[in-house]
């Protein structure tokens, strides 16, 4: 008997859940993953949509694949919506406000990441996945990196002219990375 009553109210409250959790898009089929954009959230995440959301899921999936864990994927989604708002933009965001090069030469800044011609082929850094690559492989090269705050460890990475630029997007990249993780992406930590 007492194991009746268990078992119904067990149902109950997993019914009850799942009332809750489908209508505001946080329970998930196990079987769609980050890969897929059926599972992104329809009203987006902290204010980003749509492609923002496919390129933030391929920075993931990128760490991820290259064994980076949750502090790895979010100083990835970060440094690309500082850089480019998680578009994959096909010129410099320095050349739309004026600005050159430090050394006076003009902006050959590409991409999600706006890597500059030193970071590869223009079709290497068009391409998200060979561009987060690219951003991850200068990352895990920089000495304690997981102890460096944030900001600190992209601007080491990115060599922009303030430290603290990308701290601004830690939580919405928090948020992002969370959401498309679900419950399917490996190698989380």
């Amino acid at each position: 008997m007492l194991q009746r009553i268990l078992l119904s109210t067990g149902a109950v409250v997993v019914a009850a859940a799942l009332l809750v959790l489908i209508p505001l898009g946080l329970a998930r089929d196990p079987e769609l993953c980050v890969d897929d954009p059926r599972t992104f959230p329809k009203a987006g995440v902290a204010g980003w949509s749509g492609e923002q959301l496919e390129n933030a899921a391929t920075i993931v999936r990128t760490a991820s694949a290259l064994g980076l864990g949750h502090d790895g994927q979010v100083l990835g989604v970060m440094t690309a919506m500082g850089e480019s708002s998680l578009r994959n933009i096909d010129y410099g965001d320095w050349e739309t406000t004026g600005f050159t090069n430090p050394d006076g030469s003009r902006t050959t800044s590409i991409g999600l990441f706006q890597q500059q011609e030193w970071w590869g082929s223009v079709e290497e850094r068009m391409d998200p996945a060979t561009a987060a690559t690219k951003f991850y492989e200068r990352l895990v090269r920089l000495p304690d990196w997981q102890r460096m705050e944030p900001s600190h460890a992209i601007h080491r990475v990115q060599i922009n002219t303030d430290r603290d630029y990308y701290a601004r997007f830690e939580a919405d990249a928090t948020a992002v990375v969370d959401a498309l993780s679900g419950t399917c992406t490996a190698g989380r930590a």
